[in-house]
């Protein structure tokens, strides 16, 4: 593979959809991510790669009763009323030929945003893959669930495991088979939830795998089988990063991915050429610095889109 170029030549043009909820999160803040990452110049940066943005501005939706969970889902109501809202503005921008970036929010909004993408993808008879970059594999239900927090449970609800207002969004349930998804980065899974990802057969490159192959290794085999009839989604949730370097997140957990490793990673997935859509989420400017995770979240989108940091033919070994 020839080293990419960058631009219009690449990529569609762009379409920012914030989402401002943390309507499924267990702490509040989230709902200030989407002007974090302007601020911190996500539309200046991807302008700067040649691409066309347009930024079509925030959803509306209810706003956080922050009530105990019913039934063992907390604002379940709540929650897919906001889903609706992002499937529709999701599908409208791939329809127009757009490529969306959803700014977050909370990673609930992914049942709403991929269920989009499936649709999308099934109605032109493309594959879908999904990488979800993570530190938590998000396949809780209410039957296991420690919180009843939904941010906790998309990935079950994707693949169809889960109450019919988010497991049918698209028209259709599952939206997800688990050899659609490439979960990477993950170290935190409750002990219910571990037994169900093991029971359905879900691609988990867990932190341990990282460390012991070593990321790019990683990389080369969750982004293997990708071709001309695959679209390519990535769910960024910004505590996949260690919080050393991404303090900005409602729930933090110890040993992720560092610079380096986190910029190898998006690097990799621009060689490939097929990224197709993007959702930004959980990033809390309430728990950040001066503005560091969002402007962090922001240089790694820039990666994805082919800003890279080589400085010499990435096909090249060294001796």
């Amino acid at each position: 593979m020839s080293a990419p170029s960058s631009g219009t030549d690449r990529f569609p043009p762009v379409a920012l959809i914030g989402a401002p909820t943390d309507i499924g999160a267990g702490h509040r803040g989230a709902s200030m991510g989407p002007e974090a990452l302007r601020v911190a110049g996500i539309v200046s940066a991807l302008a700067a790669r040649g691409l066309k943005v347009e930024d079509r501005g925030n959803l509306t939706g209810p706003l956080n009763p922050w009530q105990p969970p019913v039934n063992g889902y907390r604002h379940l109501s709540e929650v897919a009323t906001w889903n609706a809202v992002v499937h529709d503005a999701y599908y409208r921008a791939l329809a127009d030929g757009r490529l969306p970036i959803l700014l977050g929010g909370d990673h609930s909004l992914a049942v709403g945003s991929i269920s989009a993408v499936a649709r999308f993808c099934r109605e032109r008879g493309k594959r879908l893959r999904v990488l979800w970059l993570d530190a938590h594999a998000d396949f809780n239900t209410h039957e296991i669930t420690p919180s009843g927090n939904l941010h906790g449970m998309p990935v079950a609800c994707l693949c169809g495991i889960g109450p019919r207002e988010l497991t049918h969004l698209a028209g259709f349930a599952p939206v997800l088979y688990p050899d659609d998804i490439r979960q990477i980065g993950v170290r935190s899974v409750d002990e219910g939830e571990r037994r169900l990802v093991h029971e359905v057969g879900l691609e988990i490159y867990d932190m341990r795998y990282v460390d012991e192959i070593g990321m790019r290794r990683v990389m080369e085999e969750a982004l293997s089988g990708l071709d001309e009839n695959t679209h390519l989604h990535v769910s960024f949730d910004v505590d996949f990063l260690d919080p050393e370097i991404a303090p900005g997140v409602g729930t933090t957990v110890p040993g992720g991915p560092n610079y380096r490793e986190a910029q190898l990673c998006m690097e990799m997935i621009a060689d490939t050429g097929r990224l197709g859509s993007l959702e930004i989420v959980e990033l809390n400017p309430a728990f950040d610095e001066h503005n560091k995770t969002a402007r962090l979240a922001v240089d790694l989108v820039e990666s994805l889109f082919g800003k890279s940091t080589l400085m010499r033919d990435h096909r090249a070994r060294p001796r």
